[in-house]
């Protein structure tokens, strides 16, 4: 079983953390591709993304390592119909088919191995419809700004958080250190992930009977180009 690194002492702040990302393009985005199916969230956490998709009449169910991020979903007005399994999402099984499964906000990162991400992919293809959707949101390798011979680079820089991504560049592995300020406490964490590129993603899903379908960078729509530092990838399964 992997590590959970979203113990209590994450998952106890989380939804501060991220109170500020958006949430309602990442719904239509997803409610347009689910139509009336349903939908598997990889990584369901707090449910940040899962309440209001189940809200706007998609049904959810969801994959989670960590007991005490789902005990946060659990606390939630309007959680009581989203489903999950805990468990490790590169294996774990969710109950029948699936229209659209989904991995927000660079989550696929947190499978740290090559072998890993490869059978969340077979594993998202077993749960998938003929024609189903997998969308992955993934920020892009930010190795063309690593000047030489550097190998930490910052997210975030803020009066009350800074975040720092330090590379493996050998191993196409990073640890992100956070620090942030939460109610005049400065809390700390690092977490492991392994980046990952676009091209390798479409692999991925070609070994596991999946197409690209469509990919810009963000959830509006906007188009991915040279320039973009994330993406959000959408591949079909083959009929």
């Amino acid at each position: 079983m992997p590590v959970n690194h979203f113990g209590e002492d994450v998952a106890k702040d989380y939804d501060k953390g991220v109170h500020d990302m958006p949430v309602e393009p990442v719904v239509t985005f997803l409610a347009e591709l689910a139509r009336d199916g349903r939908a598997l969230e990889l990584g369901i956490g707090t449910g940040r993304i899962a309440v209001p998709l189940s809200q706007a009449g998609v049904p959810v169910h969801g994959i989670d390592l960590s007991p005490e991020m789902v005990a946060r979903l659990r606390d939630k007005p309007g959680a009581a119909g989203i489903g999950v399994t805990i468990g490790d999402f590169a294996t774990a099984q969710a109950p029948g088919l699936f229209r659209l499964a989904y991995l927000v906000f660079n989550t696929i990162g947190n499978l740290t191995t090559q072998d890993e991400q490869v059978a969340c992919f077979a594993n998202v293809a077993r749960h998938l419809e003929p024609g189903g959707y997998f969308v992955i949101e993934v920020g892009v390798p930010d190795l063309r700004r690593l000047p030489p011979g550097e190998t930490v680079r910052p997210f975030t820089v803020s009066p009350t958080k800074l975040g720092f991504d330090e590379y493996d560049v050998a191993n196409q592995g990073l640890i992100s250190h956070h620090f942030q300020v939460v109610d005049g406490t400065m809390r700390t964490f690092s977490m492991p992930f392994r980046y990952v590129w676009p091209a390798e993603l479409d692999l991925m899903a070609r070994m596991a009977g999946m197409s690209l379908h469509e990919r810009v960078t963000d959830w509006d729509r906007s188009p991915f180009t040279s320039d973009s530092t994330k993406h959000v990838s959408v591949w079909c399964k083959q009929s």
